[in-house]
């Protein structure tokens, strides 16, 4: 797998708020590219399903955020799901969403995908968030179990299922992450997020408040001055190590997906710059350029 295999293929993420970048953007993407919808705190269920379908009427796959503890009632879920599919969704990522309160009877996504209304209404996908350097507030052990769990279920519900990944800043952690749920019979996509291209101060911002493992010292580890926090930083030397492990283990996972944290006008840009990049990882990372025929 090249590099510009996966970053053609790459999903990309998308707020409500990035409209005209959105706009800006669409000649860099593929048709039926994979666009992720961000939740955003106090982003209303309306402004979901008017970007769902500005998205799916530009010709691309909208994938709307659904954080489940947001949902006061079984009414609200059937209207949030009538109305992402009315907009053109026939794929959701639900998480739980880090609210220690819920507002409603839902907790867990596993709630959502027990009550079966997902294939009822027309859905044939479900991501699912994939924590390989783990979680803040929860332990190793039952973020693997809710993984395993919610991936058979999802499954079982004949849904195809991926699990995106939090972003992260090395390749190792995700490598083996990968490779424990491979061993445990996971058929899912595994689906590796990375951070695009944004300002070192930011993503610091963001890894810490999101949790990011010890990948995070890749990150620090470039702070020699504090003009260092204002530099941009893109992922391509960790999309070159991704693809020279999909090189090597070509079933361990199956893309990567963008966070837009620069916006998404940069990040599309940067994934169609690698998609134009023509060569292919050696197993031990350095590029070997394909030549003509």
């Amino acid at each position: 797998m090249t590099v510009a295999s996966l970053a053609r293929e790459a999903s990309i993420e998308l707020s409500c708020l990035d409209s005209s970048d959105f706009q800006a953007s669409r000649d860099l993407l593929w048709p039926g590219q994979k666009v992720y919808l961000s939740h955003l705190p106090r982003q209303t269920w309306a402004q979901t399903r008017k970007t769902c379908a500005d998205v799916a009427a530009a010709g691309f796959d909208p994938v709307p955020h659904v954080p489940v503890r947001l949902l006061r009632s079984e009414q609200q879920l059937d209207e949030v799901l009538h109305g992402c599919r009315d907009a053109g969704a026939r794929e959701l990522l639900l998480i739980a969403g880090d609210y220690a309160t819920p507002q409603g009877p839902y907790h867990q996504v596993r709630e959502i995908l027990l009550s079966g209304k997902l294939p009822k209404l027309g859905f044939t996908s479900v991501s699912l968030a994939g924590h390989p350097e783990g979680h803040p507030v929860v332990s190793a052990e039952e973020i693997r179990h809710a993984q395993l769990e919610k991936s058979r279920e999802a499954i079982a519900a004949g849904l195809k299922v991926s699990l995106v990944t939090q972003f992260f800043f090395e390749a190792t952690p995700f490598v083996q992450w990968a490779r424990d749920l491979r061993e445990a019979g996971v058929e899912a996509r595994l689906i590796a997020g990375l951070p695009g291209p944004a300002s070192v101060g930011k993503l610091l911002r963001l890894a810490n408040h999101c949790g990011v493992g010890p990948s995070i010292r890749v990150l620090s580890s470039q702070l020699k001055s504090m003009l260092n926090l204002l530099s941009e930083r893109s992922p391509d030397t960790l999309l070159q190590d991704l693809a020279a492990e999909r090189q090597r283990q070509p079933d361990l996972f199956d893309g990567i997906h963008l966070y837009s944290f620069g916006g998404t006008l940069g990040t599309a840009a940067w994934l169609r710059q690698q998609a134009r990049k023509n060569g292919r990882p050696s197993v031990e990372g350095r590029p070997v350029i394909q030549r003509p025929m």
